[in-house]
């Protein structure tokens, strides 16, 4: 019996260093470059992503495995002179391959005391000496082709396989057309990698072809943000990713061999944000009573971000809470999500007559009951007391809850709209100060911004009524909310919102 235990073991034991010496003679394909290749950490934050977070999914990594070292801010000069280029090559072994990106950052100073990344034009030998203001250090700067060769000879010497990479191009427009860097980091990018005999991939120019299809407005808000020409969203990463491997493909390098034949490319799952409240918010199919949740959307980054609408016309508080539509919200709600909050147009009406919709005045603990139509009993609750138990439960789902005052009536006294700062805002704001909230006081914000257009311009906004506004007058209100959002420095949701 021992003997068949051991003879057990070494069977698990010459597995396992089986398993471990393929793993091992794996080729590694390593990507350095500047944040066009990885921005940030790699997990994209602000929605930003580098070509290398998404390249790994175009390769068959049961066959090679895949490591972005790339970081943002450097050029081909500090990613050297980091020691960031020195971990790459320590690791490399024969059979290797690197993606070599640099470009956007060299253009910088040479010497100054923010970042001091600038490399002399060219691909030439000539030199500057300095004393590096931001370092303390005496350097001698280069071209950026000789940093280029650097690295290429560099990864040639452990045997490893280079490949060059021109820049991604910036999401610039003229005249329908995307300027090429083909005079200067592209054209010296290539030039080095034909000296060297290496892979090179006119990633500006393949990309920005690709661009040109799908046109500047499409381009924008979905390749790249509007606030950033240079970075990459998710779906702009997988498309310059996707010009790189196309361009393998058509190459000799022994990298294509491992491409996937048909990859399925994976982006970040979305983040939600629900809106919950009244007709004002809520989408009522009428063109004449639009909420400005409808709207919201097209302020939101909806590649990142998926807005759901629960808002209900002829709601209150109390009726969102009474008719389950709070539960079944609150049953949806994951870690991370956004809440957004806005009632009080309905719940000034009657407790316990009409529509039953009614909740108590004020942000107490008072009750009443009363007995409905079917005979059942129904306890009602302050105004106050419904949002906070909104607010409360989503922040127990780990959800983040934003509480926003109602929107203001088109109503007027001394050419001031009204506002309704002594009740249900001021109510809102207890209860979001109370529960530890985010709060935006729309009511204010918008009403300044409709007694600047004035009263005519304003009246147009309201096609039905004086409390339902129609498109134009949703579009205010959701650009509204937006901008006030991104103003709220510590909220997350801020990084989701776009012009």
């Amino acid at each position: 019996m021992k003997s068949i235990k051991i003879f057990a073991v070494s069977i698990l034991t010459l597995l396992f260093f089986n398993f471990t010496l393929v793993e091992n003679n794996k080729p590694t394909v390593f990507m350095v470059g500047d944040s066009t290749v990885k921005n940030g950490k790699g997990n994209g934050a602000g929605g930003l992503w580098g070509w290398g977070d998404y390249i790994g999914q175009f390769l068959d990594t049961s066959k090679v495995s895949v490591e972005n070292h790339a970081l943002g801010g450097t050029s081909s000069r500090t990613f050297i002179d980091k020691g960031l280029w020195t971990a790459v090559l320590n690791k490399l072994k024969k059979g290797d391959y690197v993606f070599v990106q640099f470009g956007h950052n060299d253009d910088g100073a040479i010497n100054d005391s923010i970042r001091a990344r600038g490399t002399i034009k060219g691909i030439g030998n000539e030199t500057e000496e300095i004393d590096n203001i931001l370092t303390k250090k005496h350097e001698i700067v280069h071209s950026y082709g000789w940093y280029i060769q650097k690295i290429i000879q560099e990864t040639k010497s452990k045997g490893a396989i280079p490949i060059v990479c021109s820049p991604i191009p910036r999401n610039d427009w003229k005249n329908g057309k995307v300027p090429r860097n083909t005079a200067t980091y592209g054209l010296w990018a290539k030039q080095i990698a034909e000296k060297e005999r290496v892979t090179f991939i006119d990633l500006n120019d393949k990309m920005a072809v690709e661009m040109e299809k799908l046109g500047e407005q499409k381009v924008t808000g979905t390749y790249f943000y509007k606030k950033d020409h240079t970075h990459t969203s998710a779906q702009g990463a997988a498309l310059s990713a996707s010009v790189i491997i196309n361009e393998l493909k058509m190459s000799n390098n022994s990298l294509k061999k491992y491409l996937l034949p048909d990859p399925k490319i994976l982006f970040p799952p979305k983040n939600k944000v629900f809106l919950i409240g009244d007709s004002t918010m809520a989408d009522n199919k009428n063109p004449d009573a639009v909420g400005w949740g409808v709207l919201f959307p097209k302020y939101c980054d909806t590649t990142r971000i998926e807005v759901v609408n629960k808002a209900r016309g002829g709601r209150s508080t109390r009726t969102f809470n009474y008719e389950g539509l709070w539960n079944e919200v609150k049953n949806q709600l994951q870690p991370g999500n956004f809440i957004l909050i806005q009632f009080g147009h309905n719940d000034a009406g009657a407790v316990d007559k009409e529509k039953l919709r009614g909740s108590l005045k004020g942000n107490g603990d008072e009750t009443q009951e009363i007995i409905r139509p079917d005979g059942a009993k129904e306890i009602v609750n302050t105004f106050g007391w419904y949002m906070a138990k909104f607010i409360r439960e989503a922040k127990e789902k780990g959800a983040i809850p934003i509480v926003l005052s109602q929107t203001p009536r088109n109503e007027w006294q001394n050419n001031k709209i009204e506002r309704r700062t002594e009740t249900y805002n001021k109510w809102s704001q207890e209860a979001a100060n109370k529960e530890g909230a985010f709060y935006i006081d729309l009511n204010e914000i918008v009403a300044l911004k409709y007694e600047a257009l004035g009263k005519e311009k304003v009246n147009t906004f309201f096609p039905k009524d004086h409390t339902h506004t129609g498109f134009e007058g949703a579009k205010l209100n959701a650009l509204t909310a937006a901008e006030s959002i991104e103003k709220l420095k510590e909220c997350g949701l801020k990084d989701f919102i776009q012009f």
